[in-house]
């Protein structure tokens, strides 16, 4: 397949009447300045598909059941925190592939080119193990071939309840491993991943310093040496506490003495960084992870976007909780957190380019970096993952360059979003994926029931 957009950002910037040759998987030609030949696919703007690099897909089914306050008159991410775990009891692998094929094919309709999916969901109700032990990683999995999206699969490691090695509660022993239970976890993902296209990847994800022991962390470490290694860190306050209290430092500070943190790793939330620490992760090549939507619903905190990245700190963004699958909305919500609490505005541009240009080109970075997918620019040899915008939507109207970012980010919305693929595969034409109607109504089905349920 060959594509002509009028106008593409490519690696050295934007360019106009851009021809992409599609070969496979990834892209075989990139020529510029090139007139449009009868059969090829007419763009208006072609920009490459950032990975979206941290999904709880089933917690999607729960978006927007959480808004009443609890009888105690105050809520916090820790009584959101039960409340998910008592949802989370009545899925069964069926209802978490509906549910995961629905979050897939929404972050394809946004724009997303990839879903890393950080999976703890991995035992049937009451923590019994299924049959298979990575039953639930396989409906991951399986949610992918019918989708289409680029899959990263994270299976977690969680192990205690707190970092003073406590049991887990009720709504936890569903995710409950040690490192011995985790390894048949890990190779049956492994093995489910690899009836995907060649494009799927493995990692390991040891939930965060709370869930896991000393051990667990450095096993994780060492599981797949060359894979990405993904882990919560730092995003609440009381977290902070506890681990300081046990450990006798902050968790960044604590991780960067204790672990060889490099680019391998993406740290997610970070909301809870002091500005010495925010500057030494950054410094380690590692990515953040953030979720600003997730982050804002929940009452993290803001992360530190501008020391982050004046200190070179690599950032990619995920959807977390689903409560929205939105691109352009989570850039959108990094860029004005940074406003509201340093009462400025354009925070996170630079001399050389735009908020829009720098928030889109961090999460493409970010993303193919904790993906571990070789994507992330329109150029030969990469992996085909690319979103055509529709400039034809008022917001985007005689928009170019960076202002066409500036205008779809902070003006606009995804349903500018026109063609999306993921590898060279075409997953979204006309701005809808071709299994739209099936995956939706697999998805109805799950939430009727689950209402039944209540």
């Amino acid at each position: 397949m060959r594509l002509h957009a009028a106008q593409a950002l490519l690696p050295d910037g934007w360019a106009k009447d851009v021809a992409v040759t599609l070969q496979g998987t990834r892209i075989g030609e990139v020529t510029v300045g090139a007139a449009p030949m009868p059969g090829d696919k007419r763009l208006d703007a072609l920009l490459p598909a950032p990975a979206n690099l941290h999904s709880h897909a089933f917690q999607r089914a729960m978006a927007g059941m959480t808004e009443r306050r609890g009888p105690s008159g105050s809520d916090s991410f820790w009584t959101w925190r039960r409340l998910m775990f008592r949802f989370l009891d009545q899925l069964t692998p069926e209802d978490v592939q509906a549910i995961t094929a629905y979050v897939q094919m929404e972050m394809l309709e946004a724009g997303y080119g990839a879903s890393v999916e950080f999976h703890y969901l991995h035992h049937a109700p009451g923590g019994v193990p299924y049959a298979e032990r990575a039953e639930m990683s396989a409906r991951i999995a399986a949610a992918a071939a019918q989708t289409g999206i680029g899959l990263t699969l994270l299976p977690v490691l969680y192990t205690q309840g707190g970092v003073d090695g406590r049991e887990l509660s009720p709504g936890q022993v569903r995710f409950r491993n040690d490192v011995h239970g985790y390894i048949p976890i890990i190779e049956g993902a492994e093995a489910a991943l690899k009836a995907l296209p060649e494009d799927a990847r493995l990692g390991i994800a040891p939930h965060s310093l709370r869930a896991v022991t000393r051990e667990g962390l450095a096993a994780c470490a060492t599981l797949r040496p060359e894979a990405p290694i993904h882990m919560h860190l730092a995003e609440q306050v009381a977290e902070v506490e506890e681990i300081e209290a046990a450990y006798g430092a902050r968790p960044v500070e604590w991780l960067l003495a204790n672990a060889e943190v490099d680019d391998r790793w993406c740290l997610i939330h970070c909301t809870q960084m002091e500005r010495q620490e925010t500057r030494a992760l950054a410094r380690s090549g590692a990515v953040a992870g953030l979720c600003p939507i997730t982050e804002s619903s929940l009452g993290d905190g803001i992360f530190d976007g501008v020391a982050w990245t004046q200190a070179g700190g690599a950032f990619g963004i995920g959807s977390d909780s689903n409560i929205r699958i939105t691109l352009t909305e989570e850039l959108r919500v990094l860029e004005m957190s940074q406003r509201l609490r340093d009462k400025g505005r354009a925070m996170l541009a630079t001399d050389q380019a735009s908020t829009g240009r720098v928030l889109f080109q961090g999460a493409l970075k970010g993303g193919a970096q904790a993906a571990g997918r070789d994507t992330g620019s329109i150029a030969v040899g990469k992996l085909a993952d690319l979103v055509a915008l529709d400039c034809d939507r008022v917001d985007l109207e005689g928009r170019e360059g960076d202002a066409l970012l500036d205008a779809w980010i902070f003006a606009g919305d995804d349903c500018a979003v026109a063609e999306v693929w993921s590898a060279g595969r075409h997953v979204v034409t006309g701005g809808r994926h071709p299994l739209h109607d099936q995956i939706e109504a697999g998805y109805r089905a799950v939430t009727r029931r689950l209402k039944a349920a209540e």
